[in-house]
């Protein structure tokens, strides 16, 4: 493996890594406001 195809892997695990955690972040914030709000 060349260090380019290294560096675009690298690349594009740090996007979907940090979509993930994104997603996975505002899911965390939103649940619990939507379980609040329906609740009341």
């Amino acid at each position: 493996m060349n260090k380019e195809k290294f560096i675009a892997y690298i690349k594009k695990l740090g996007v979907a890594g940090f979509l993930f955690f994104l997603i996975k972040g505002l899911l965390w914030l939103i649940i619990p406001a939507m379980i609040f709000f329906f609740e009341c």
